[in-house]
């Protein structure tokens, strides 16, 4: 709580509280225990050229499995969207840059990406088609 409050600087005690609370409540839900697998990696570096562009960012959440990579980032929005749809273009774009640093050092396996929610603990698959559109308007 000490490290909130510092963190959290005008933020009261309870609002601290339920932040912490609504947190642990992710982590301890089973449904998102192969996101934070020990495989995972957490606030991941990336950085890279692609499309011509120079990129940097951290992922929040990187799991790095034999098959493919999955790559998660978390949001708190109040409420969160209902639909991919209805995601702020600019998480999308997030998303897209991402990944295409992602296929780049990766490649042969697909790049997976997904929005973890926060405020209602829902994990959104974000599809591929998605993600296209959002990198060709992104890096185009």
């Amino acid at each position: 709580l000490r490290l909130a409050r510092r963190m959290g600087a005008g933020l009261s005690d309870e609002r601290i509280a339920a932040l912490i609370a609504e947190a642990q409540r992710v982590l301890d839900d089973p449904q998102f225990a192969p996101v934070f697998a020990p495989a995972g990696l957490a606030e991941a570096a990336i950085g890279g050229a692609t499309r011509g562009l120079a990129l940097s960012g951290q992922i929040d959440r990187l799991v790095i499995l034999k098959d493919r990579i999955l790559l998660v980032d978390y949001k708190t929005n109040r409420p969160p969207p209902a639909r991919v749809e209805d995601v702020a273009p600019g998480y999308l774009a997030q998303l897209a840059a991402y990944r295409a640093l992602l296929q780049e050092i990766y490649p042969g396996r697909p790049v997976e990406a997904a929005l973890l929610w926060t405020y209602d603990a829902r994990l959104m698959p974000v599809p591929t088609d998605a993600l296209d559109n959002a990198q060709r308007l992104t890096l185009a």
